[in-house]
């Protein structure tokens, strides 16, 4: 069992329209409703690709049958805490040249009562799990640190723990030397404190996280590929897509094949192939952070892993 930490739940909108101009009215062409949220996304790549995963996570009232449901049809064994306020809401736009606009909303204020609730769960499924996966931003209520404890608890009951976050949650949760943690090219930036703008930049930063004693640090780089490393090597994996058409969540959906790798115990070269795939389907599909197995085999043998190190 793999248990998703998703504790920042949303309700995700993306919808197509011509070209978008700050000020004026649009008309919607396409628009679909679906749960969000990063450990979502990630609780759904793990299920399609056969793995049990459990997903902790916020429901509102209005919400709790949608999420439920469609959990449920996806494999996620889904936990959801219900709140007293409402679940944030997150708008993708897509222009008719494929630009993207992200609105993420700022989500809802929980009480020390929710919190704990949502904590003492997590902790319950920490037990039933092979591994445990932090995931997306924490709700407000929280502290910056509440990562870097749930880290520590992880390990301290033996299992490993990755964790996918930014700003003042992931630095104090590397401090907690997590096994692994997924920074992206703006969040490595950040870390590090300088811009890592091209491969050469990505691998020192994977070589520096390891230093700071994080077992196997991930860095993507969006069209550039990804980039992992552990104490076999650093490799680089990266593919080329002739049709792109929501890449919104495509990390999440590479930890969540990547965390499968890890629990199935592949080797590096091959857990990073498997993530890589996994991300590249989701940019294939217009659902954000969802893939389908088939589409991920099929673009398996299109990545391109090499070792640097």
């Amino acid at each position: 069992m793999i248990t998703v930490a998703g504790f920042n739940t949303a309700i995700d909108r993306f919808i197509q329209l011509g070209t978008l101009t700050p000020g004026e009215v649009h008309r919607v062409r396409t628009e679909l409703v679906y749960p969000g949220g990063k450990g979502v996304h990630v609780a759904q790549t793990i299920a399609a690709l056969g793995e049990r995963v459990h997903l902790v996570g916020l429901v509102d009232a209005a919400h709790r049958n949608l999420i439920c449901r469609r959990m449920s049809e996806r494999g996620v064994l889904f936990h959801g805490v219900e709140i007293a306020g409402d679940l944030r809401h997150c708008l993708a736009l897509q222009d008719d040249e494929g630009r993207i606009t992200e609105i993420l909303g700022q989500g809802p204020q929980l009480s020390p009562a929710e919190c704990d609730a949502l904590v003492r769960d997590f902790r319950r499924s920490v037990d039933e799990s092979d591994l445990v996966i932090l995931s997306g931003s924490l709700p407000r209520g929280f502290e910056p640190t509440a990562y870097a404890e749930l880290s520590t608890y992880v390990k301290g009951h033996g299992q490993r723990c990755l964790v996918d976050a930014s700003g003042a949650a992931m630095r104090h949760a590397l401090e907690a030397q997590p096994f692994l943690i997924k920074p992206n090219r703006d969040e490595i930036s950040e870390l590090s404190g300088q811009p890592v703008t091209d491969l050469d930049g990505a691998l020192q930063a994977v070589r520096d996280l390891m230093a700071q004693g994080v077992a196997m640090p991930v860095v993507t780089m969006g069209a550039l590929g990804a980039m992992a490393g552990n104490a076999s090597g650093i490799w680089h994996a990266e593919l080329s897509l002739e049709r792109v058409r929501n890449t919104v969540g495509s990390g999440d959906c590479l930890l969540g094949g990547i965390a499968v790798g890890i629990a199935r115990e592949m080797s590096l070269e091959d857990t990073l192939r498997l993530g890589a795939a996994c991300g590249a389907a989701n940019a294939q599909g217009e659902e954000t952070g969802f893939v389908q197995r088939r589409a991920v085999e099929a673009l398996l043998p299109q990545v391109r892993v090499r070792r640097l190190s």
